[in-house]
């Protein structure tokens, strides 16, 4: 296979190929981000959001590469003065003059599978269709050509998807279980022509899938419709964490709970029972009157780190101590995220793991 060829899935899976989706935790090379310019996506706040993301690549650069999405050259020195402040090591961040709309890199950029290097290349991307989240932000061009250039960047294969996905729709153990929504992909403003059936099957040949875990519906303030990696999360093959609502009045409330509901009688892709822990949410975030969709689940678990969005709120350490369980290994970063979420999303909508082979 000559590398960065583009693979209709059509024809030739991943899974057919002995590719699989690794779990976030898996060891990474890299974590990829395009960084934040869109000023219309932080109104009135965009000054403050590039800084966190500054935070954030200061601690992420304590155990891998960095790679980062710009315009241009300009924007390149904008940044790099932007990370320089927040202390940290340029050396261990490359830059890429990939222009995007936008800085949702888990949603539009590749997704890497990986397979043992004995049958060929380790690591391929998968490019999914992306359309802004049904068509909500456009234009979305340049964000849809991303995949491409990364796995260019990288000289890997590349397999189309066949389908509209965003990556924070869904959620891998590293082992064929994933977890998604029905709110997000069963709307019909992502893959209208694919049924439930059809999803599970086209998901299972892309990343190795041997069973799809259905949630409902999402948080408050989510315009992505409900994406899953705010509200439930693998942390170990058989463990995840699942945001709760203590406020019965809260529109929270219900949604989540039922999501708890469904968890407890879930089981693996092995049979094996899922082992189901709760993260508290914090109290409702407001900007310009719109809730904003603050969640601890929307958490990035990197080589040495795991970023917490966290937002002032007695709830913090809570999502912290629970995380601290969950990663022993790995230091919990609690980062202010009041100004980023005012994007609609926090770390793990900004990142992608590029796993390492």
């Amino acid at each position: 296979m000559k590398n960065a060829d583009v693979i209709n899935v059509q024809g030739v899976s991943p899974r057919s190929l002995g590719y699989r989706l690794p779990a976030e935790w898996e060891p990474h090379q890299a974590t990829w981000l395009s960084w934040p310019h869109n000023r219309e996506t932080w109104p009135g706040v965009f000054e403050h959001a590039e800084p966190v993301m500054a935070r954030a690549v200061a601690a992420l650069v304590a155990g891998e590469t960095v790679r980062i999405n710009v315009l241009d050259a300009g924007h390149e020195v904008r940044v790099r003065r932007c990370l320089e402040l927040a202390g940290a090591d340029i050396a261990c961040v490359e830059f890429h003059a990939f222009p995007t709309n936008d800085a949702w890199c888990r949603d539009h950029g590749a997704i890497f599978v990986v397979r043992p290097s004995l049958r060929g290349d380790p690591l391929a991307a998968v490019d999914c269709g992306f359309n802004a989240w049904g068509g909500k932000y456009p234009p979305f061009d340049l964000d849809n050509a991303i995949p491409r250039r990364m796995a260019e960047a990288l000289a890997i294969p590349r397999f189309t998807a066949g389908m509209t996905l965003e990556g924070g729709s869904i959620d891998a153990n590293g082992d064929g279980t994933l977890l998604t929504t029905e709110q997000c992909l069963l709307n019909p403003n992502r893959n209208p022509a694919m049924s439930r059936a059809d999803i599970e099957t086209r998901l299972g040949e892309l990343f190795g899938v041997r069973k799809l875990l259905w949630l409902g519906q999402g948080i408050a303030g989510d315009d992505t419709d409900g994406h899953v990696d705010d509200l439930a999360r693998f942390v170990s093959r058989d463990t995840v964490v699942t945001v709760v609502e203590a406020d019965p009045d809260d529109a929270n409330f219900t949604p989540l709970r039922e999501n708890v509901e469904r968890l407890a009688s879930m089981t693996l892709a092995d049979g094996e029972s899922l082992r189901v822990l709760e993260l508290p949410m914090p109290a409702p975030v407001f900007h310009g009157g719109e809730r904003l969709p603050a969640s601890y689940a929307n958490f990035y678990i990197a080589n040495s780190v795991v970023l917490l969005p966290v937002y002032d709120d007695p709830a913090d350490e809570i999502a912290a101590a629970v995380l601290r369980d969950c990663f022993p290994a790995r230091r919990i970063v609690p980062i202010d995220c009041r100004k980023l979420t005012v994007g609609l999303g926090a770390f793990h909508c900004l990142t992608q793991q590029v796993p390492a082979v």
